[in-house]
C-alpha cells in the first residue's frame, strides 16, 4: 500500500508551490484580487497535483526504463491508485473552482483540466508539447482573473505561457542530454519573458493602477466635489440648517468646515505618500524580481550550454519550476500589488530548499 511519502513525490506536492502565483498574478492583473482568490488558488494547486499523478500514470512503462525510482515502477504506488488519485484531484479541483468563482471560473477550470489530462495522454511526446503545457498555464493565470476582465490578464498569461515552454522543451531532454542549440534558445526565451515581467506599470497621479479604482473616488471614498469628502448632495458651506436656530447654524458649520478642511489636508498629505509609495514599489519591484527570476533560471541554462548532460538539463528544468514565483510576484507588483509581489516572490527560496527533499521533475 502506498505510504503518504510515497504520494507526496507522485504529486510532486512542494513544486505546487509554483502555483498559487499563477492565479495571484491574473487576479492582480484584472483588478480581482479578493476572498476568492486564496480557493482558486487552491483550485490550481488541486489541478496541478492531478496532472503530475496523470503523467506518471501515462509514462509508467517509460519511466521503467528511463526513471525506474519514480513511485510508479518502482512499485510503491499501483497503477491504479495514481489514475485514480488523479481523477479525485482533478473533480475537487474543478469543484473548489466552480464554489469560489461559479459559472465564470468553472468555464476557465474546465479547459484547464482538459488541456493538463490533454497533455498527459496525448500531447507530451508529440511536437505540440511544449505549447500544449504552456497553454496550461495561461489558463491558470486567467482561473485568477476569472472574476474580472480576461483580456487584462492576457499579458501575464502569456508571459507565463512562454516561460513555462521554455521549461517544457528542457524537460524533453532530462534523460538524453540536450544539444546546445537548444538551451541556447530557451535562455533567449527566458530574456524576453523577464524583460516583459521587469516593465513598469504605467499609473495614475494618485499611482494607482489605470481602472482598478472606484470611479470618481480616491482610495478614502472622497469625490472631486468636496475637498472635506462629503459627496456631491453635501450641505455648502456656510449654508443654514433648516432645523437649527440660524446663528447657531452658521457657527456650527464653520466649524464644522475648518475640522473637516484640516482633516481633508492630513488625508491628502497621506494620499501622496501612499502614491509615491506604490509608484516606488510598482517600479523597482518588478524590475528587480524579473532581475532574481533571469539570474536564477538563466544561470542554470548557461550551464547546459556549456555541458549538455543529462544532468543538467534536469537541473535548469528544476530551476525553471522554482524560479516560477520571482516571476509571478513581478507580474503581480507590476500590476499595482507589490507588497503581494514580493510576497508570491517568497515560494522561490522555500522551494528550491523543498525539491531537495521530493524532486520536483
Amino acid at each position: 500500500m502506498a505510504t503518504l511519502a510515497d504520494l507526496v513525490e507522485l504529486v510532486r506536492a512542494p513544486a505546487a508551490l509554483s502555483v498559487p502565483g499563477d492565479v495571484v498574478a491574473g487576479a492582480a492583473a484584472a483588478g480581482v484580487l479578493d476572498r476568492r482568490t486564496p480557493a482558486l488558488a487552491g483550485a490550481s494547486v488541486l489541478l496541478y497535483w492531478a496532472g503530475m499523478a496523470a503523467n506518471d500514470w501515462a509514462d509508467r512503462r517509460l519511466d521503467a526504463v528511463e526513471r525506474p525510482e519514480r513511485p510508479i515502477p518502482s512499485g510503491r504506488v499501483r497503477p491504479g491508485t495514481a489514475v485514480g488519485l488523479a481523477a479525485g484531484l482533478t473533480t475537487a479541483g474543478v469543484a473548489l473552482a466552480a464554489a469560489a468563482g461559479g459559472r465564470r471560473a468553472a468555464a476557465v477550470a474546465v479547459p484547464l483540466a482538459v488541456t493538463v489530462w490533454g497533455y498527459d495522454l496525448r500531447a507530451k511526446n508529440t511536437p505540440a508539447g511544449p505549447a500544449v503545457m504552456a497553454a496550461c498555464r495561461g489558463l491558470d493565470v486567467l482561473l485568477g482573473a476569472s472574476a474580472g476582465r480576461l483580456a487584462r490578464a492576457l499579458p501575464a498569461a502569456l508571459t507565463v505561457a512562454a516561460h513555462t515552454w521554455t521549461v517544457t522543451a528542457l524537460s524533453r531532454r532530462e534523460v538524453t542530454g540536450a544539444d546546445p542549440a537548444l538551451p541556447l534558445g530557451t535562455l533567449a526565451g527566458t530574456a524576453v519573458v523577464a524583460a516583459a515581467a521587469a516593465r513598469a506599470a504605467r499609473l495614475t497621479s494618485d499611482g494607482e493602477v489605470p481602472g482598478r479604482g472606484v470611479p470618481g473616488r480616491d482610495l478614502f471614498g472622497r469625490t472631486g466635489d468636496d475637498p472635506a469628502g462629503r459627496g456631491p448632495d453635501a450641505q455648502p458651506v456656510g449654508s443654514s440648517r433648516a432645523d437649527a436656530p440660524r446663528c447657531g447654524a452658521h457657527a456650527t458649520s464653520r466649524r464644522t468646515d475648518r475640522i473637516r478642511a484640516r482633516l481633508s489636508a492630513r488625508r491628502g498629505s497621506g494620499d501622496a505618500r501612499a502614491g509615491s509609495l506604490r509608484g516606488t514599489l510598482a517600479a523597482v519591484v518588478p524590475a528587480a524580481l524579473a532581475a532574481w527570476y533571469a539570474v536564477g533560471y538563466g544561470a542554470a541554462q548557461a550551464r547546459v550550454v556549456a555541458e549538455p548532460s543529462a544532468g543538467r538539463v534536469r537541473a535548469a528544468v528544476g530551476a525553471g519550476i522554482t524560479g516560477l514565483p520571482a516571476l509571478q510576484g513581478a507580474l503581480t507588483a507590476r500590476s499595482g500589488a507589490g507588497l503581494l509581489g514580493l510576497a508570491v516572490a517568497a515560494a522561490a527560496p522555500l522551494g528550491r530548499r523543498l525539491a531537495r527533499l521530493v524532486s520536483p521533475t
